[in-house]
């Protein structure tokens, strides 16, 4: 929330387009709760849009332009990431800058993409199913967090939006997309 505030100083309503059950209850709380908390802070007030299916979200879109949010910040989900081209879409069709979780979307033509690498989860997991099969006992393995963590920035689509990305957020950017 932080990083879209600073590229979007002026956003005062960020619409959030989540998929509730995505992950267990007690992950979805704590990430509704610090995006909240994060929003008091900067001063944005949150309308939570939430999707159950890809078939709702010209929907949600649409309750997102009435009233007209100034942004959309797109929870992790394996849904919503399975649908990222149509979001991406709707987000370009209803002009709104939107973050993502994962560079993936910012690829696709989103704005601004910060998290773990899908890529580097996917082998790590990899290297845990082969521990497994060579006989390991899955309680035995030890639980991993991710370390790196990807800032994209799709330029040609903040000229898109006549957006003017701060330096100052280029510079900390893994990769910008021009």
């Amino acid at each position: 929330m932080e990083l879209l505030k600073e590229a979007l100083p002026r956003a005062s309503r960020v619409a959030v387009l989540w998929h509730p059950g995505a992950f267990g209850e007690r992950t979805m709380k704590d990430m509704l709760n610090q995006t909240e908390a994060a929003a008091r802070t900067l001063g944005v007030q949150l309308q939570f849009v939430e999707v159950q299916s890809p078939d709702e979200f010209d929907r949600a879109f649409s309750k997102m332009t009435n009233p007209r949010a100034d942004a959309l910040f797109v929870f992790p989900s394996p849904m919503l990431f399975g649908e990222r081209r149509r979001i991406v879409a709707l987000s370009e069709k209803h002009r709104l800058p939107s973050m993502f979780a994962a560079r993936e979307f910012v690829e696709l033509g989103g704005l601004i993409g910060y998290g773990a690498s899908i890529t580097n989860l996917n082998r790590r997991a990899a290297t845990s199913v082969a521990s497994i099969l060579k006989g390991a006992k899955p309680a035995d393995l030890p639980v991993e967090q991710p370390t790196n963590f990807d800032l994209v920035i799709n330029l040609k689509t903040a000229m898109a939006l006549d957006l003017t990305i701060p330096q100052s957020l280029l510079l900390r950017a893994d990769e910008v997309i021009q």
